[in-house]
């Protein structure tokens, strides 16, 4: 049995995030959140007190669901030297690829907490940095998982952007020279 709170809480996060992908930031209001849940506006608050509240909400949620997602790569990677970057280029290039409704989503919320408060992305950036530790700790070369790092948020930003579009030989090309820097250190 669902709990009424938390599906209440989740229909408001759920809003809120449609709202931002559907209509930007200035659409976000605690009205519209409501509304488009389908609750009263006291009930919205009974949950998120205010605007940053519901954001802190989304991105609690974001960095939770990535935290997963990148531990289940991770683990689904054999063991060994270069684990961490395999996953890496394996969720960024496997369900995640480039215009993927994840992908969609995680922009609309680090573009509205960037927007409202650059700080509200300190839950994401936890993240990284988990992620960069691991990195570290691979076995490739020197600078090899960070440029793998490096390259697979390239590709997200220029999504989020809409700076380029990769055709899928270049997408393929990409990932091929990334492999490449799988090399164990020496």
């Amino acid at each position: 049995m669902v709990d009424s709170q938390t599906d209440s809480r989740t229909r408001i996060l759920d809003a809120a995030e449609a709202i931002v992908q559907a209509r930007g930031v200035p659409a976000l209001t605690l009205e519209a959140a409501a509304r488009d849940a389908g609750i009263s506006k006291g009930g919205l608050l009974y949950h998120f007190a205010s605007k940053e509240a519901l954001l802190t909400g989304l991105l609690g949620r974001l960095a939770e669901a990535m935290a997963v997602d990148f531990d289940k790569a991770v683990t689904s990677q054999p063991e060994g030297s270069g684990r961490t970057a395999r996953a890496m280029l394996a969720w960024a290039f496997g369900a995640a690829v480039p215009g993927c409704e994840l992908q969609d989503r995680a922009a609309a919320v680090f573009l509205a907490a960037f927007h409202h408060d650059p700080a509200l992305l300190d839950p994401i950036r936890a993240v990284f940095a988990r992620m960069r530790a691991a990195l570290a700790q691979d076995g490739l070369r020197p600078g090899a998982a960070q440029a793998i790092m490096c390259a697979t948020d390239g590709l997200f930003m220029s999504h989020v952007f809409g700076l380029y579009r990769l055709t899928e030989a270049e997408l393929a090309e990409v990932r091929e020279a990334l492999d490449m820097l799988l090399e164990p250190a020496r």
